[in-house]
């Protein structure tokens, strides 16, 4: 039989005590969270689509919370300035990001040295919405769906330019699986930005492009592009497109922007965050003006926040493995 010694025994007490305390002092600090204003890391720069959203919301988590919150905008080299800012922040809740997909899961696959890795030092905590992209063809090519831009692909092989908005960009990966799925060996053409691809198309000099919906919409009501299809699950409501899993079952590409934290922030200002950020969401007023950017508001579980992610995260690994595309 063993028999503890005082000494042992005053240490496991000490031991005990100091845990206790320990887990008092962090649930305290939970429970008084936040005391002081939180700074949210943007990984693009000030008056960019997603820098504009994550205002809208770091507004109302203000209010909701009495601290400010302070945006940190991060931009350059595919957000790693940013991402990387955030994973190596303290674990206490008060460093937060607003992240947009391709930074979350496309960055770390395709930089050679991201400097984060999302699979063990970020978590997410809450997803803002998810923005589809559209396809556009220009409105006198006589291209009137998808199907119709396969066959014309492959009559005229090497011939069809697809206008990227920006190398790697999730509107890039999105032509590069329309291309995979139809077998049309698309000719890809990337520039540095969305408003240089759709020019590209205006003038004749890309047969495609396919960018976030409120940038394409315009030319399409002004009768300049034709939108032959939206890179959703499903079609998207008041949007008279089809999806392209319509035509290619499975297909979907979607962006996305979550609330992301470094993994080890206390569980309970993960709850409050998304909390408040599902709140928030589902209001009229900020459901309306996400709309206006194309974005669709969805309040998720922390449990499916997770997941959607990690499902997010893989569904790019496998997409740029199958696409040879080598990290530069």
């Amino acid at each position: 039989m063993h028999l503890m010694t005082r000494r042992g025994f005053t240490q496991s007490a000490f031991t005990l005590l100091t845990l206790t305390t320990a887990c008092s002092l962090f649930n305290a600090h939970a429970q008084n969270w936040p005391d002081k204003p939180v700074r949210m890391i943007v990984p693009v720069g000030a008056g960019a689509a997603p820098d504009v959203i994550a205002r809208i919301v770091g507004e109302r988590l203000a209010t909701a919370w009495g601290q400010g919150v302070v945006v940190d905008n991060r931009p350059g080299a595919g957000g790693i300035p940013g991402m990387s800012a955030l994973a190596k922040s303290a674990r206490d809740g008060y460093t937060i990001g607003f992240v947009p997909a391709a930074m979350g899961t496309i960055t770390p696959l395709v930089f050679k040295n991201p400097q984060f890795n999302p699979e063990t030092e970020l978590s997410a905590v809450a997803t803002v919405g998810i923005s589809p992209l559209m396809l556009a063809v220009p409105a006198n090519s006589g291209i009137q769906s998808v199907a119709d831009l396969a066959r014309y692909a492959k009559a005229n092989p090497g011939k069809v330019n697809f206008a990227a908005p920006q190398l790697n960009s999730l509107p890039h990966l999105a032509g590069e699986m329309v291309s995979k799925a139809g077998g049309m060996g698309l000719f890809t053409v990337p520039f540095r930005a969305p408003p240089e691809a759709v020019s590209a198309v205006l003038a004749g000099d890309a047969m495609l492009t396919i960018d976030g919906v409120p940038g394409l919409l315009q030319h399409v009501k002004s009768g300049r592009l034709r939108a032959i299809g939206v890179t959703s699950a499903k079609r998207l409501p008041g949007i008279d497109v089809p999806a392209v899993s319509e035509t290619y079952p499975g297909y979907e590409a979607i962006g996305w922007f979550q609330i992301i934290v470094p993994t080890g922030t206390p569980q309970a200002v993960i709850e409050r965050i998304n909390s408040d950020v599902n709140r928030i969401t589902a209001s009229p007023e900020v459901a309306a003006r996400l709309a206006e950017m194309g974005v669709y508001p969805r309040q998720d579980s922390v449990a499916t926040a997770r997941s959607f992610f990690d499902e997010q995260h893989k569904a790019m690994k496998r997409l740029v493995a199958d696409l040879g595309i080598l990290a530069q």
